[in-house]
């Protein structure tokens, strides 16, 4: 029985050896093997117009503006001239591949898979599809496109709006990633109720400025956490109190809160759960910065809140929006009603791409960073 048992054991070592060789070989060939579409882009011919493009993964600095083909849209497909857009770290973590697992989850292993970057557009319809029945030329849109950072992007209807007639392009450009984040945060993943007391960590970036304004508008009092140069910012977008985390850690205070938006999570989770009510909501929103968790990001976190909340009352994990047109409608007429006002830190031009990440980067952008074609 022991030999047996011995040679049992030895098998399944080997196998196991052999499969994680056998993985590793995989990996290697595909990382090497992995490409994309930069050599047609650069051989476009026909009309062109001006794109952002990235070929390698790396910082800013690998951003180009390149003459490209111009998208021709397909029966189902609709053409928007871009006129703004607007930075999200969700294009950095693209730009430079990290974390890691994302390019493990298809992002591409050793080169982007996709070359053009941008996701918040706001623009007008040129051209339509034979099949397509929402829009039609001459609309003025927004919402969400991959490629926005270009003179031109072309996609399905999904995921793009009617853009209000007050809304200037600007403001409508904020909206897609920051603004459905925090809508979806404040009303489906905390329930915020009104006179509930809802804690926004980071309360002056893209995220948080649209929370904190839709949050008072769901009638809950809010306190948003800054630093003392955003204070009166955010107070003015409806805070009812500002905490300067330069001079004070909202972790140690007496005050218990119904949710809490994490936009910067650089507290430990028990800590957060510290200031919840007992049956509160912890939402994690933020991932960090361009050098925080190389490899797995944020999710190592997630999945420590999302094994937490098995054990305790408090709900606790992470979200990330769904591009929804119902919800694009709902802040497009929010902020046309003038109950949320996109606040927009600074503007840059489509050559300018690589100067807005970089300052994006740096964390203390105060709302939105917008890209301006017009």
């Amino acid at each position: 029985m022991k030999r047996i048992l011995k040679k049992i054991l030895k098998w399944t070592s080997f196998a196991i050896l052999l499969a994680l060789f056998v993985g590793i070989a995989l990996l290697f060939i595909a990382y090497w093997r992995s490409t994309n579409d930069c050599d047609r882009l650069t051989a476009a011919q026909g009309e062109t117009m001006k794109a952002i493009v990235y070929c390698d993964y790396g910082p800013p600095d690998v951003l180009k503006l390149m003459d490209i083909a111009k998208p021709i849209p397909n029966d189902n497909q609709v053409l928007i001239k871009v006129r703004a857009a607007s930075v999200n770290p969700y294009d950095w973590h693209f730009i430079r591949g990290t974390p890691f697992i994302m390019r493990m989850m298809g992002s591409g292993l050793r080169k982007p898979k996709s070359s053009r970057i941008g996701v918040d557009v706001a623009g007008t319809v040129e051209a339509v599809g034979k099949n397509i029945t929402l829009f039609k030329p001459g609309d003025e849109v927004f919402g969400g496109k991959t490629g926005a950072f270009a003179e031109y992007v072309c996609g399905s209807e999904r995921g793009l709006a009617i853009k209000p007639a007050s809304v200037t392009f600007e403001q409508a450009a904020t909206v897609n990633v920051a603004g459905l984040t925090a809508l979806q945060a404040v009303r489906d993943k905390a329930q915020v109720q009104p006179g509930q007391k809802i804690l926004i960590n980071g309360a002056s970036g893209g995220v948080g400025t649209y929370a904190v304004q839709i949050a008072k508008s769901f009638g809950a009092e809010v306190t948003g956490v800054c630093s003392g140069r955003n204070a009166d910012m955010v107070r003015s977008l409806g805070a009812d109190h500002v905490i300067d985390y330069t001079k004070e850690d909202f972790a140690k205070s007496d005050q218990r809160y119904d949710a809490m938006l994490d936009n910067v999570p650089n507290h430990p989770l028990s800590e957060c759960r510290r200031i919840l009510n007992p049956n509160g909501k912890y939402i994690m929103i933020g991932g960090g910065g361009p050098n925080d968790g190389r490899i797995i990001g944020p999710f190592g976190r997630v999945i420590h809140a999302s094994l937490l909340s098995r054990f305790v009352d408090q709900k606790m994990g992470m979200m990330m929006a769904e591009l929804n047109k119902d919800d694009l409608t709902t802040l497009g007429d929010l902020i046309q009603s003038g109950k949320v006002k996109p606040v927009i830190d600074r503007r840059y031009k489509l050559s300018e791409v690589p100067e807005a990440i970089r300052y994006l980067e740096e964390g203390h952008a105060r709302g939105k960073v917008v890209i301006t074609l017009e």
